[in-house]
């Protein structure tokens, strides 16, 4: 007699099957860092955290330690193309990212890639670029302004990053607030905008989810006394990673704030320069303290999440 019943090892791979087509992936745009503090590993360890799967797709090398950066090698934008559309045909994606590209030909390919992909979000990060050449840097805006922001749902960024590339002739007597910001990034294409770092009495600071219209949410946090590298690239990540699972974008944007912070909090400095975000923090025995990150210099770079550009504190 044979025994039409399941095997074990059948029945577990159905099973795995099933946990692994539920698991949510985010195709994620972004440049490698030997540091570790941002770009690749960055995404693909915060989406992890929060449950989501990177596919990444490289698009160029930082040249950097700790303190700073230095040089960027570009990909050239056929084989970015290449290594996204063979993972986009591949498997579903419910989220796209986009952190450094590097050229405007990378960010021309992404917003074809995004359009022919319609109904999948795009989460999109500004970085500080004031370590580049001034020449790339204005290239660099003015092909994300007019190629890649018409293609985005959610834009992340610094307060004064934004600020100087969106309202670059604000002349009103205070600064532009985060629906200011919003209505800006509104008129190139963006529904949602969600501005960080925006300073607050008593050592405190503000991370404001805007449209032109309202405030969605905000969540206030103490500063810490320290420079990282890599916090806007944890947030953009987390951020994706929590709307591909099917969460809102209020709530994800909290939940991604709030996760930011813990990692911040368990920052470590593995070098000579910069606090580098502990994105695996949950993990850490629980009498394990926090170093000590007093008297951290700014360098050209740095990721300034939490205060205004050019101050010396984090």
């Amino acid at each position: 007699m044979t025994d039409s019943s399941p095997e074990i090892s059948d029945i577990e791979q159905v099973l795995t099957d099933e946990e692994s087509a539920s698991l949510a992936c985010v195709l994620s745009f972004n440049a490698n860092d030997p540091s570790g503090a941002g770009g690749l590993s960055c995404d693909a360890v915060a989406m992890a955290s929060v449950g989501a799967h990177c596919l990444p797709v490289c698009t160029g090398a930082y040249v950097r330690d700790t303190s700073s950066i230095t040089d960027f090698y570009p990909l050239d934008e056929e084989a970015v193309n290449d290594q996204a559309r063979a993972m986009a045909e591949d498997v579903p994606v419910q989220v796209i990212k986009v952190g450094f590209v590097g050229t405007p030909e990378s960010l021309a390919m992404i917003a074809e890639l995004a359009d022919d992909y319609d109904g999948v979000p795009v989460v999109a990060y500004m970085p500080n670029l004031s370590w580049w050449e001034e020449d790339k840097i204005d290239a660099y805006l003015d092909a994300f302004r007019e190629l890649l922001l018409p293609q985005t749902s959610v834009l992340v960024g610094h307060h004064s990053t934004l600020r100087r590339w969106l309202l670059p002739d604000w002349t009103g007597e205070r600064n532009p607030g985060p629906r200011d910001i919003a209505k800006a990034a509104a008129e190139l294409g963006v529904p949602y905008t969600l501005v960080t770092g925006l300073p607050l009495p008593e050592q405190h600071i503000d991370n404001v989810l805007a449209t032109p219209e309202t405030v969605l949410g905000h969540e206030k946090f103490e500063r810490i006394e320290a420079v990282f590298a890599g916090a806007g690239d944890t947030l953009s990540a987390a951020l994706a990673a929590l709307l591909a699972t099917g969460m809102d974008l209020p709530e994800a944007s909290s939940e991604a704030l709030h996760y930011l912070d813990r990692c911040l909090d368990e920052g470590f400095r593995p070098g000579m320069g910069q606090v580098i975000p502990d994105r695996l923090f949950w993990a850490l025995p629980e009498d394990e303290e926090s170093p000590d990150e007093e008297g951290s210099e700014v360098h050209p770079g740095a990721d300034y999440f939490e205060v205004p550009f050019n101050e010396t504190k984090h």
